[in-house]
């Protein structure tokens, strides 16, 4: 199996929810556009540096964009997850660390609206002294 393509049993949860052609000339392998999706996605690369196993860069573009605006791929992970619970296979515990995520250097305070003016990075001091015991 490569890196990046969808398992057999992946592939099978899949199949059934992806919108089959009316009617046209024949349409590319639906799993082989799929998989560009997701290689496309899980490596952040460009559309257009999409490699050449997948078929035409623009095939799979077009197809990523009507399947997310029809709303076909949110239906397609709502109706697998909702099979995968069902069947007691899917744990919802998340765990999120710092490692993935991060704020972007500009969602500093930076003196805009509602954020801070002047020298945002001033010693913490208490307001009074603490009270002996």
């Amino acid at each position: 199996m490569q890196r990046y393509k969808l398992t057999d049993q992946e592939w099978d949860l899949l199949a059934p929810l992806v919108p089959s052609a009316v009617a046209g000339r024949p349409r590319v392998d639906d799993r082989r556009v799929i998989n560009g999706m997701v290689y496309k996605i899980r490596t952040g690369i460009p559309w257009r540096d999409l490699p050449d196993r997948y078929g035409p860069w623009q095939t799979v573009y077009t197809r990523f964009r009507r399947y997310a605006l029809r709303g076909v791929l949110t239906q397609a992970l709502q109706q697998i997850q909702a099979q995968v619970d069902a069947a007691g296979d899917i744990d919802w515990l998340v765990q999120i660390d710092s490692t993935i995520v991060r704020a972007h250097q500009h969602a500093a305070a930076t003196g805009r609206k509602g954020g801070c003016v002047g020298r945002t990075n001033r010693t913490m001091r208490p307001l009074a002294d603490p009270v002996e015991v």
